[in-house]
């Protein structure tokens, strides 16, 4: 585990990179579109593997809270914030994307956790359907239309920017005492309930955090290409989040990384086999869940994104059990 003065060292340094990529156009634009999209998909995948890898649920509309986070951001720096400085209000903007979406994520979590099991897969399966269809239907967003208008805001400073803010407030969160609970839920919710883990707040709140990211993502996918629409947002698109989480692994955030940069740049390097590339995608997905069902970094993480805390309680457990074994 690397030092808080290194951490924020290796950030400002990547920050850095960045932002002379950016500005000296260093790379070609089209695989610096492709990068972009990556962290894009890294916030993505790593906010619904807090639901679906860590929690232990299973929620399939996670594009709808992204549309709810893209039309907010967009709305508020097209027709609210002053044009000529959109620039210096699109943190806020994206931050409201993020509390908007956040807020429906609980309105949507509170009814939901009243129950158990499979109801949760199909709640988030009715809201995306939902919020797709009522988009359509409201004219003073563009309705089937699609919403333009948004400057091109998203550059990739801001994409690393939310992208390591992103892994680092879901790692800590896990790391928390509310994350004890998560993973305890993961396990047992009914001993986690009789160890005094309040489940149904924990529940609500990871699904508020994870709402709040998927938020922020739609906020970059919408100033990253300046047109939105309905149909960016469909069941596919939550179908292709959920197969990056499955493919890096559930439980990982180290695997939400590998998932999300795997499926983008494969989607890139397939675009000639057109719509193929569709088929071959869920194709992968299959085998995958037949012969690794846990992805590739199922419940496994690198040291980097483990507190050392938390790595020395694990060997002196380690070690109290092999005594004990030793013992019997």
């Amino acid at each position: 585990m690397i030092s808080g003065a290194s951490f924020f060292l290796s950030t400002f340094a990547g920050f850095l990179t960045c932002c002379l990529i950016q500005r000296f156009k260093l790379i070609n634009p089209y695989i610096l579109m492709v990068i972009m999209y990556v962290g894009i998909n890294i916030i993505l995948t790593a906010s619904l593997n807090l639901i679906n890898g860590y929690m232990g649920e299973f929620s399939v509309g996670h594009a709808g809270f992204m549309a709810v986070g893209a039309y907010v951001s967009s709305i508020l720096t097209v027709r609210v914030f002053p044009v000529q400085h959109a620039q210096w209000f699109f943190p806020l903007a994206l931050i409201a994307g993020g509390m908007g979406a956040g807020l429906v994520g609980m309105i949507v979590a509170i009814p939901s956790f009243k129950t158990r099991g499979d109801y949760l897969a199909i709640v988030t399966l009715a809201f995306n359907m939902i919020v797709k269809s009522a988009i359509e239907n409201i004219d003073a967003v563009g309705g089937p239309r699609g919403f333009l208008g948004m400057s091109k805001l998203t550059t990739l400073p801001w994409i690393f920017v939310w992208t390591v803010l992103t892994l680092w407030i879901i790692r800590n969160f896990i790391y928390s005492n509310y994350g004890r609970g998560v993973l305890s839920i993961r396990e047992d919710e009914v001993a986690s309930e009789l160890m005094g883990v309040h489940t149904r707040r924990v529940k609500v709140l990871t699904f508020v955090i994870s709402s709040f990211f998927a938020g922020v993502a739609g906020g970059l996918f919408a100033h990253l290409l300046q047109f939105i629409n309905p149909n960016s947002f469909n069941i596919l698109k939550s179908t292709d989040i959920l197969i990056m989480v499955y493919l890096g692994g559930i439980g990982s955030i180290v695997g939400s990384i590998i998932g999300a940069t795997i499926f983008t740049v494969l989607l890139e390097i397939l675009r000639p086999l057109e719509v193929w590339r569709m088929v071959i995608m869920p194709l992968v997905l299959v085998f995958l869940m037949l012969f690794r069902p846990k992805g590739i970094m199922g419940f496994r993480e690198l040291r980097l994104f483990v507190p050392e805390q938390y790595r020395k309680a694990v060997a002196r457990w380690r070690l109290k059990r092999k005594e004990y074994d030793a013992v019997s």
